[in-house]
């Protein structure tokens, strides 16, 4: 008999084929297990660092040969392994008398807790540390750490979640689809499933069940798992299988009427810009400048930060490239900025507010970006994230203009900000809708935590009424831009509606560009108010998208 699983679909694509699930987890090694016979405290230390700077070593090797963000991933988790807190708290183990697996376990350990008690993004990373730590104890071991199962035929990936370094080395050819029994839209395995165009579920708990070999149906649209496919299954799986190839993106955004909807992308270093560029994208919509402050010990020089959005800017010359401040804090902590104390970062000093507690680093970047711009011909924009009053968008846009630069704008990621988007931009230039944080913020849902995906979802009436108060406000302020940034301009449905609410530009990664630019030119203006329409007056964040998605059949000729 069938069994029918249910999650959040998070990547589109309808496949069909046979699960292989992540293999069993390193295990721990026994508490405080003593050093082995004649092995001296100093050689055993020697060994944890050599498996350390191996397994460093290794995702680096492996961050060389990816792109985006499967690089952003790697060379995050490749600084963790060689982090020196952690390290250090391990050696102080094994000085005591600990075997080396034992100690990097317990210090992982003790990381992992004070993470997770943090909650949030916080609590996120934790699930990080635990997966370094395997691969130390394997290493040290001499066994194959945790990693995506090998296969001579495509599978279904079944597991609990997956490592960021298992979910930046996915090869699309191998594997049809992923699932997950935890997670949430916004989990690494969500971004990179959307990221390869994989079909991806995630927060399906009871898909803990299947097993290897298990014959499934799998429908990112829709969020089920199902298995022992009948016709009707295979039927939409085949369809899917020969859906209609999607035009290239033109490089140009625009509706059937010719209403023009510039379609930028959002990207994290120069490469990315470049490979944006060659996607068509009409700018950068988000350029996220931690990239150039994390995984660092201090705040980069002048020169450094004037060199890393340079990379950018030469991308794409004569065009818009809007650069968001540094977003320190929350899920990005950085040592010389913030304070890993906080008992809920993601309400804490995080983006503009930490010019509040270290004046001073804010200021200099905005002189960096004001240089890099003068060394290219950009059309540059700044904004700054976490702006919750009209008072804090005017400050930033007093600070940006003192630096040189001409265009101040601030992010929308808070419902206050919404709320009186209006009065925010009689203060600034224009603005940017963040619906990932927007969507958690308005909702009271952590965007990590699988339980709450169903709330954390940016087509809930909730969130999307404050996309309408945030264009009214703009049209109360003769008009201004405003900008989407967040994932859910990726969504081709959902962005039908955001340009119906009135969004003016949308940002999102370069693979989106295509299917965002194919459905918009199925419908006019006029045809998406009405769809916006039907969205707003929804009960429910299914029946808005599903109401909405009746009206676009182009979604099911593309596979979309």
């Amino acid at each position: 008999m069938s069994k029918k699983f249910t999650g959040v679909g998070v990547s589109a694509g309808r496949v069909i084929g046979h699960v292989r699930r992540m293999p069993e987890p390193i295990l721990p090694p026994a508490d405080g297990a003593p050093l082995p016979a004649g092995v001296s405290p100093e050689e055993e230390t020697q060994r944890l660092a050599e498996a350390s700077k191996a397994v460093a070593a290794g995702l680096k090797e492996r961050a060389a040969l990816a792109t985006g963000d499967a690089q952003a991933v790697l060379k995050a988790t490749a600084l963790m392994a060689s982090d020196r807190s952690l390290i250090k708290s391990a050696t102080k183990l094994v000085a005591g008398g600990t075997c080396a697996e034992s100690a990097i376990w317990e210090a992982a350990d003790a990381v992992a807790t004070q993470l997770t008690a943090l909650g949030g993004y916080m609590a996120e990373r934790a699930g990080d540390v635990l997966d370094v730590r395997a691969r130390i104890v394997a290493e040290l071991r001499g066994v194959p750490a945790p990693g995506i199962p090998d296969s001579d035929e495509p599978f279904i990936l079944a597991a609990v979640d997956l490592a960021p370094a298992d979910t930046a080395t996915l090869d699309p050819a191998k594997v049809l689809a992923l699932v997950t029994s935890d997670g949430g839209p916004q989990s690494h395995t969500a971004i990179i499933a959307r990221s390869l165009g994989l079909p991806a579920i995630v927060a399906a708990p009871e898909t803990t069940e299947l097993a290897d070999g298990d014959y499934v149906f799998v429908d990112g649209i829709d969020g089920q798992v199902i298995t022992d496919p009948t016709e009707a299954e295979e039927h939409l799986a085949s369809t899917y299988a020969n859906r209609e190839v999607l035009p290239d993106f033109s490089g140009t955004g625009e509706l059937a009427d010719g209403y023009r909807v510039p379609l930028l992308s959002n990207v994290g270093s120069g490469e990315d810009a470049q490979l944006a560029a060659e996607a068509g994208a009409e700018g950068v919509g988000l350029l996220r400048t931690e990239f150039c402050f994390l995984g660092k010990e201090k705040e980069p020089t002048h020169e450094e930060q004037v060199a890393a959005y340079g990379a950018v800017f030469a991308a794409f010359p004569g065009k818009k490239v809007v650069v968001r401040t540094l977003d320190a804090g929350a899920d990005k902590p950085l040592p010389f900025l913030t304070d890993s104390s906080e008992p809920n970062p993601a309400l804490g000093v995080r983006g503009y507010r930490t010019d509040l507690t270290s004046p001073g680093v804010l200021e200099r970047q905005l002189k960096a970006i004001a240089q890099a711009t003068s060394e290219h011909e950009a059309d540059v924009w700044v904004m700054a994230p976490m702006i919750s009053t009209p008072a804090e968008a005017q400050d930033f846009a007093e600070m940006a203009k003192a630096a040189g630069l001409a265009t101040a704008g601030t992010m929308i990621e808070v419902p206050s900000a919404a709320v009186l988007a209006g009065q925010i931009l009689q203060r600034c230039d224009f603005v940017s809708i963040g619906t990932n944080d927007l969507t958690q913020y308005t909702m009271a849902a952590d965007r990590q935590l699988g339980t709450l995906a169903e709330l954390n979802d940016p087509w809930q009436p909730a969130v999307l009424h404050m996309v309408a108060a945030t264009t009214a406000g703009a049209q109360s302020a003769d008009g201004k831009p405003v900008g989407v940034c967040g994932e859910a301009a990726a969504d081709p449905a959902l962005a039908v509606v955001l340009v119906g609410l009135g969004v003016t530009t949308l940002s999102m990664n370069k693979r989106a560009l295509a299917p965002v630019s194919a459905v918009l030119r199925t419908v006019d203006f006029a045809k998406a108010q009405r769809l916006a329409k039907l969205a707003l007056d929804a009960p429910s964040a299914e029946l808005a998208r599903s109401a909405v998605r009746a009206e676009l059949s182009e979604l099911d000729r593309f596979g979309l």
